[in-house]
């Protein structure tokens, strides 16, 4: 069932960052965790392991009110830029970010990350080094040709976006556009990683219900060449656990590394 595109002031009216990290992300009874989170964290793990993804400055376009997708990267970077459309995830990001008591509790992720880089005792090691790297925390909207004017951010060795294409675009001209408009943010040989899901139609965040451009295998393929970027990855993987359609209708999850050409 196709959904109305959800404009942007609904965004800023009724989205509640509390909602979303209960709705997907709460131990025990998230949407996404166990198939999305493992994808996620292991593409990233992956990507940004010794001889991979490395540099200076890292944007993260679309931050949320989330943490986890960039406990990897903060290994290799010195400057992670977080952005979002939204002031309420901003407030929810500053608030773990300054170790705020009633800040959401992402340990769970952190502790997972750990295990991966094989050093799970140090979790809360982790966390302070991602504090130490976030540098900045900006506003963000994918629908301007500048997503952060009036600032005019220098290019990044890396640019990661994740769950946020598919819900401001409202088709995939648009998104194709996004994916063009990123290519100002990073440098020559730079690179691009989008993560998230396809042919989606809709998520809830609590009792709300938001939009999502159904993205097909081939609209991505399509999007990625038309902007002018050099695919080094893409991996799909199907949504095997069907319980919870009623909260958000994917049915596979992607990952894609592109580089913009030197």
């Amino acid at each position: 069932m196709e959904t109305t595109f959800t404009p942007p002031q609904f965004y800023i009216d009724e989205f509640d960052p509390l909602d979303y990290f209960q709705t997907y992300y709460a131990p025990g009874e998230g949407a996404l965790l166990g198939e999305w989170t493992n994808f996620a964290l292991q593409n990233l793990h992956e990507t940004f392991a010794p001889g991979g993804v490395k540099g200076d400055t890292l944007i993260d376009f679309g931050t949320g009110p989330s943490i986890y997708h960039l406990l990897s990267a903060c290994e290799v970077f010195n400057n992670i830029i977080a952005s979002d459309f939204l002031e309420q995830n901003h407030v929810e990001l500053q608030k773990w970010l300054r170790k705020d008591p009633n800040a959401l509790d992402w340990t769970q992720f952190i502790k997972c990350v750990c295990e991966l880089e094989g050093n799970r005792k140090n979790y809360e090691e982790k966390a302070e080094k991602l504090r130490s790297k976030v540098k900045r925390v900006l506003k963000c909207d994918a629908l301007k040709s500048n997503p952060y004017e009036p600032l005019v951010l220098p290019p990044a060795d890396c640019l990661l976006t994740c769950l946020c294409l598919e819900v401001a675009c409202k088709d995939i001209e648009s998104f194709c556009n996004v994916l063009k408009n990123f290519k100002n943010l990073i440098k020559p040989g730079g690179h691009l990683l989008v993560l998230s899901v396809l042919n989606s139609t809709y998520y809830d965040v609590g009792m709300k219900r938001f939009s999502a451009l159904p993205l097909t295998k081939k609209d991505l393929e399509m999007a990625f060449k038309e902007a002018g970027y050099e695919i080094e990855k893409m991996t799909i993987t199907p949504r095997n656990d069907k319980s919870r359609m009623d909260v958000c209708s994917h049915d596979s999850h992607y990952y894609v590394h592109a580089r913009k050409p030197q």
